[in-house]
């Protein structure tokens, strides 16, 4: 059989985890505190929830940026590759950046990227 160092690998694996989990199950100790479900944060006592209601607004520029910024790792894995691609690759980037572009230019229009108060646009999603 080929594989049967994988196999030997993957029991030893799974035994020393499995013996590791047993241990602390077994030497652990069990009490109750009053405070065990609490947060902790760096010895500062909570004085409210550790739940903070965020807007939706936040998670759309979070997605945005993250979309930009991969979009830079390609631009930058082409700058790298540019002798190599040559035209071909130059007018693959050319159209690549063009759409970029176009949809942050839609972005800005509609009012995706605005933080400020509602500027009256009629473009900008409205809130139900």
């Amino acid at each position: 059989m080929p594989g049967w160092p994988l196999v030997m690998y993957s029991a030893l694996v799974i035994m020393v985890t499995g013996g590791i989990l047993g241990l602390s199950y077994v030497l652990g100790e069990r009490h109750e505190a009053s405070a065990r479900g609490e947060p902790y944060e760096s010895g500062v006592v909570p004085t409210d929830s550790a739940r903070l209601r965020v807007s939706a607004q936040f998670y759309l520029v979070a997605m945005y940026f993250l979309i930009f910024d991969l979009e830079a790792a390609f631009i930058f894995a082409w700058a790298i590759a540019l002798r190599q691609v040559g035209w071909a690759g130059y007018s693959v980037i050319l159209v690549f950046i063009v759409a970029l572009v176009v949809a942050l230019i839609y972005l800005w229009r509609t009012g995706a990227l605005d933080w400020g108060p509602h500027s009256g646009r009629t473009g900008r999603i409205r809130k139900e």
